[in-house]
């Protein structure tokens, strides 16, 4: 049986370096892998390039990196809820890549899949499409966008096994899954670690092919980032 466990978060970041390039999955603040960025800020790598879809919010999730100035660039969506995100940016001491949310996701998921790159619509005509190659295809223009490389991806899942194989659970199912094996090594924080067999084959969400270590996360704050009530 192939068994890709380590025992703690310290073991599965091995081999993280300054000046690499990582994927981080979540949504805000949902489905983050908590324990790999707690464990980078303590490594306190520098002049990383960070792709994620946002940067979390100032004192948590990646704004503990930024607030440490370990970022060097940032590729992501939006600039979310982070103020310092947002002033790192305009004052020019952070390079910051803003990508169509679809094309971010597609970058990701053309890494995993070995694809170089790809043709989309999303941002032709606009900066976004400044500098790159464009198509017609059936009378409709498209943008080639690049694949990602990265050195690490971390991600977040519900449950994993000892060989790799990953459920999410809710929103955490956005970015995570679509970065599982889109960099050189994709570490996987989970909340709950079973032994192999446990899970229904049928409901594994990503297989472990693509998963070269796991971990077992602890301490989760999952905080939420805009609280939303019904009166």
């Amino acid at each position: 049986m192939i068994n890709k466990k380590v025992n703690n978060v310290q073991e599965a970041l091995v081999g993280v370096k300054n000046g690499m390039t990582f994927m981080l999955g979540g949504f805000g603040l949902c489905g983050i892998p908590e324990n790999a960025i707690s464990e980078l800020v303590k490594l306190d790598v520098r002049e990383v390039t960070c792709i994620s879809n946002n940067a979390g919010v100032d004192d948590f999730g990646l704004g503990l990196l930024l607030q440490n100035k370990q970022i060097k660039k940032m590729v992501s969506s939006y600039v979310g809820e982070n103020d310092e995100f947002e002033r790192q940016m305009l004052s020019g001491e952070l390079e910051v890549e803003l990508t169509p949310q679809g094309t971010l996701a597609e970058k990701c998921r053309a890494a995993q899949a070995g694809f170089p790159a790809f043709y989309t619509p999303a941002g032709y005509g606009t900066e976004v499409a400044e500098g790159k190659e464009t198509r017609e295809f059936d009378g409709k223009m498209y943008v080639l966008e690049q694949a990602f490389k990265a050195d690490f991806a971390f991600i977040k899942a519900w449950k994993g096994d000892a060989a790799g194989n990953l459920v999410f659970k809710g929103t955490s199912r956005n970015f995570n899954p679509n970065m599982c094996g889109a960099a050189t090594i994709t570490v996987a924080e989970v909340e709950e670690l079973v032994p192999v067999g446990e899970l229904d084959p049928n409901n594994v969400h990503v297989p472990g092919i693509f998963v070269q270590r796991i971990f077992q996360g602890k301490n989760y704050e999952k905080r939420i980032e805009q609280r939303t009530v019904r009166v």
